[in-house]
């Protein structure tokens, strides 16, 4: 799985520096990244920081930003202000309502565009990739104060998500967490929410234990620090990562989701399709 990665890793980028032909032309549609929104500051500017990570992999190619709600940029203001084509990279971790409601209603709401929405980050290899680097930082950390916490010595591991209704994004998650648990060499690593249908972290650290997992360790899956992800957090009883952030593998993921999107259809006009 490894090897395939870096394989399919190193034909899109080999893709990507090409540019895109349109018109006889070379010329790359606008990579928009959709983020989320928090009043958390060090939110912005984590995605911020990954964004640039983005533009130093792939130079000349136009990078923006929009929040789907409580930061600035919005994303309506974002693509009001393109013109030409766009690709939308939900920097969204999983599927749910941002991602087959909330992202559709804002390219149509921009019919002076030709768009296409990306999958959403998660998920994917490179996800676990981070999420493994995260544990062994916080392990790091955790050693360096004198606990032994490091993720080869974790008997579980929770891996906090925000949560959704949506059976989608569950399935999402769960194939999250057995991606990190073969990336962990089988700890077993359970899927805790902090909204929507559970299990709560809390409530899954107590499923581990009972199964006679021990200790448990806390995978932050969450894009930037926001409120979820310090709840979550709090909820760890040793070990707990911090979100993805700006790693390189997310950086390299959102390339890898806009030239999947740009190879799976033609873009469209003026109503935008999500790619999978």
């Amino acid at each position: 799985m490894t090897r395939f990665t870096a394989q399919l890793t190193t034909q899109l980028d080999r893709l990507g520096h090409h540019g895109v032909r349109r018109g006889g032309r070379d010329r790359a549609p606008t990579l928009v990244a959709v983020a989320h929104g928090s009043r958390d500051p060090e939110a912005l500017r984590t995605v911020n920081a990954l964004l640039d990570r983005v533009r130093a992999l792939r130079p000349g190619l136009p990078v923006r930003l929009g929040h789907i709600e409580l930061n600035q940029p919005l994303l309506t203001d974002t693509l009001a202000a393109l013109r030409g084509e766009a690709v939308l990279v939900p920097l969204l971790l999983s599927r749910g309502y941002h991602i087959k409601q909330d992202i559709p209603d804002a390219i149509a709401a921009a019919p002076h565009l030709t768009a296409r929405i990306a999958a959403p980050l998660g998920p994917d290899p490179l996800l676990a990739e981070a999420l493994h680097a995260r544990l062994a930082e916080a392990g790091r950390l955790a050693e360096a104060g004198g606990r032994a916490a490091a993720p080869h010595r974790t008997g579980g591991v929770v891996l906090a998500a925000a949560g959704s209704r949506d059976p989608d994004a569950a399935a999402d998650t769960a194939r999250t967490a057995a991606l990190l648990s073969a990336r962990l060499g089988g700890v077993p690593v359970l899927p805790g929410y902090a909204s929507g249908s559970g299990p709560t972290v809390p409530e899954a650290v107590r499923a581990l234990t009972a199964l006679g997992h021990d200790p448990i360790a806390v995978a932050s899956y969450f894009t930037a620090p926001g409120r979820f992800a310090t709840q979550c957090a709090h909820a760890a009883p040793g070990l707990a990562a911090a979100p993805l952030g700006a790693h390189p593998a997310v950086a390299r993921l959102v390339l890898r989701r806009y030239e999947q999107a740009l190879a799976s259809a033609p873009l469209s006009h003026p109503a935008a399709t999500v790619g999978v």
